[in-house]
């Protein structure tokens, strides 16, 4: 089609569609044929959708509302808020989605919508603050819940001022999010985020009370120190993952450890504190998953050294497998790109990430982990990880499962599809078979980073904005932008 534009015919082409288009001039002969045969359908059976900006000069509103009657198969009458005459221009990332809809959806959900979370002016800028967002999914026999409208499957939930990495959200709905000190001296480590968009630190403010300038005066094995991530179990607790490396530097001795919380009572239960041994001096303990039983964490080590921690959560000891192995550690051969150009600190330095996402199948028997700075994704038996079983066997036991890409946070939903997030486009992909394929991209998922899934299937996503920081944009504010958003998956097919 740009070719088109180079034919030396083109300007009197385009000039003419529209005088013919207005009675201005006649058709072109050759073209008559085409003409009498679309008058001889009076409705189109094919499943379609009109896609109306709401402020079209040209073509407006009031113009359009004999359209649907033209249509006899499934139909959707779209609007757009804000969007003028050339909704693919103005809105592309709204039109992609809504054509993916049409073609990868079932046609009898298609249904009339006011598509409104795309009005970009009632958006704040990227940097105003941090928010959260969500993917509506509901499970099926196929896998993920067909979008039942053409309305966007991204909503925001809640806005914050300080750079988000983990959600929760647990089996009666409440939401949890943290805020790890890389960039600034969080205020709230830990917080639960109420109806109202509110925050309340959670458990208590005590535990959330380490700070930076008193870190010489209060015991680091007492107080979130520098939460990264946090977790149900699915078993009436929510689990703080704090590495207890302020700045994503090295850990405080003796500050890496896992604090369990009632969510009957909102008392912290248990502290389980991750001995040197398997928490070593370059270790950042990034992300934590549970077996079906609630007895056993799998943590990724996306420090120097990459590795997959195994805590008892009973007895409280811990190990640590595929230590050093190929499989944890990070991808010479890929270069992290945002907006374009590598991602880098002003000293030259790339991030370097190991063994970071990590997902665990609905029967427990299968672990799934891949490194930021990779583009593969593993698997490995869960029996290998566990005392007795050497490292060789461990090695012999990791499959290759895709090519990927540069990745943060995974997600086994529900419905046993892995998602994936990806921080170099703005975007979410799902693993299919032995590939991965898009889910959907947008700009307010600037480095999308965390999942958790709500009781009704809603999949919530951080957006750290990692490429926003004084890590990589010197001068840049301290407290970086984050989103918290919710999205909804598409069917697999």
């Amino acid at each position: 089609m740009a070719r088109a534009f180079g034919n030396p015919d083109w300007v009197d082409v385009t000039l003419h569609s529209y005088r013919a288009r207005w009675d201005e001039a006649a058709p072109d002969p050759a073209s008559v044929w085409l003409e009498e045969a679309v008058k001889t359908r009076e409705t189109l059976s094919l499943p379609a959708l009109y896609i109306q900006g709401a402020e079209d000069g040209v073509n407006p509103p009031s113009a359009t509302t004999a359209v649907p009657e033209k249509f006899s198969g499934p139909f959707a009458f779209v609007t757009l808020p804000g969007v003028g005459h050339f909704p693919q221009r103005e809105r592309p990332e709204t039109v992609a989605d809504l054509l993916v809809t049409l073609f990868t959806g079932d046609p009898a959900t298609l249904s009339d919508t006011i598509y409104r979370s795309q009005d970009m002016s009632k958006f704040k800028p990227l940097l105003a603050g941090a928010a959260l967002f969500a993917l509506a999914a509901a499970a099926t026999a196929a896998g993920v819940a067909q979008a039942k409208t053409a309305a966007s499957p991204l909503s925001q939930v809640a806005t914050f001022d300080h750079q988000v990495t983990g959600v929760a959200v647990t089996a009666d709905g409440r939401r949890f999010v943290n805020f790890p000190r890389w960039t600034d001296d969080a205020p709230i480590s830990v917080a639960e985020v109420l109806p109202d968009g509110k925050l309340k630190a959670y458990p208590d403010d005590t535990w959330n009370s380490w700070r930076n300038a008193r870190a010489n005066e209060l015991p680091v094995g007492d107080y979130f120190v520098c939460v990264q991530s946090i977790v149900p179990d699915g078993h009436g607790n929510l689990w703080v993952l704090d590495p207890g490396a302020p700045g994503n530097e090295k850990p405080l001795e003796g500050a890496p450890k896992l604090v369990r919380i009632d969510l009957a009572t909102n008392r912290v239960t248990k502290v389980i504190k991750v001995a040197a041994d398997v928490a070593l001096q370059g270790t950042y303990l990034n992300d934590i998953r549970f077996s079906p039983d609630g007895k056993t964490g799998y943590i990724t080590d996306s420090g120097t050294r990459g590795a997959i921690i195994v805590i008892d959560l009973e007895s409280g000891k811990g190990m640590r497998a595929l230590d050093g192995h190929g499989s944890t550690q990070i991808d010479k051969s890929v270069t992290v790109m945002t907006d374009g150009k590598p991602l880098v600190r002003p000293d030259g330095r790339q991030p370097a990430f190991s063994a970071d996402g990590i997902a665990i199948s609905n029967d427990g028997k299968t672990l799934y982990y891949q490194a930021l700075a990779g583009k593969t994704l593993y698997a490995i038996d869960t029996g290998l990880l566990r005392e007795g079983v050497s490292a060789a066997q461990q090695a012999a036991g990791v499959k290759t499962i895709a090519e990927t890409h540069v990745a943060d946070g995974l997600w086994m939903s529900k419905a046993g599809v892995l998602y994936i997030t990806s921080p170099t486009n703005d975007s979410i992909t799902r693993l299919v078979g032995d590939r991965v394929e898009p889910v959907l991209a947008d700009k307010r998922l600037r480095w999308p980073d965390t999942f958790s899934e709500g009781p009704d299937g809603r999949i919530y996503v951080t957006a750290s904005h990692i490429q926003d920081t004084s890590w990589f944009k010197p001068g840049a504010p301290s407290i970086a932008a984050d989103r918290f958003v919710r999205i909804r998956p598409r069917a697999v097919t």
